[in-house]
């Protein structure tokens, strides 16, 4: 975890405008997810890195708790919001498995961008059910690195995944396909009710899934 916190944490100054060039698909997944929210939902944003996403959402809604294990993360997501005047996001440094998170406390849960960098996804599926509320949504995106991506991406991503295995990165990197994606969700008992493979540069799975019960 310290290490992990450390490497966002130097990474958090210039995050933005490496995100830039996949603006098409952040912008997208944005988008897709304004159709199911409510202005009575209580949010919770995993992962959320500088506050864009929850910035530009809390007007959908009823308030978004926003989360990140990067400290200098939430430091410049705060004075987005301050910017931009938002007020009903709650941006903590922590993580999704922190206690102060009980069962059921949640209409939407978004990770964006989470799933192929965390140590047990699993662990993370089957946590976010057991945060949503009965019928509750998971929402997110996630980098395909097995299906379409440009030969730079493809370099890039390749020289990556090198640095994570040497250490270098103190994160796990996973080429997934959006199959495997399918299999971990209907494993960790929800149901997709929409999904989306969105493109620029490299492929993207926008999936909209909906708790089942446990029972």
């Amino acid at each position: 975890m310290n290490k992990s916190k450390e490497f966002w944490d130097k990474a958090s100054k210039n995050y933005d405008r490496t995100e830039e060039r996949f603006e098409h698909i952040h912008k997208k997944s944005r988008d897709n997810t304004k159709k199911y929210l409510r202005g009575n939902n209580i949010v919770l944003d995993y992962g959320c890195g500088t506050g864009t996403t929850s910035c530009e959402l809390a007007n959908y809604v009823k308030e978004i708790h926003a989360i990140d294990i990067s400290s200098k993360m939430i430091e410049i997501a705060k004075q987005k919001a301050i910017d931009g005047k938002v007020e009903n996001v709650n941006f903590s440094q922590t993580d999704i498995f922190d206690k102060i998170y009980k069962k059921e406390s949640f209409d939407i849960i978004l990770a964006f961008n989470m799933l192929h960098t965390v140590p047990a996804p699993e662990n993370v599926v089957q946590r976010i059910h057991e945060l949503l509320k009965p019928e509750g949504l998971f929402i997110s995106v996630t980098p395909c690195l097995r299906d379409k991506m440009s030969f730079l991406v493809s370099i890039q991503i390749q020289l990556v995944r090198i640095l994570s295995k040497t250490g270098i990165i103190p994160i796990p990197i996973r080429r997934l396909k959006s199959i495997e994606l399918d299999d971990l969700l209907a494993n960790g008992n929800f149901q997709t009710v929409d999904s989306e493979k969105i493109y620029k540069g490299a492929s993207s799975y926008f999936v909209v899934a909906k708790k089942k019960s446990s029972e």
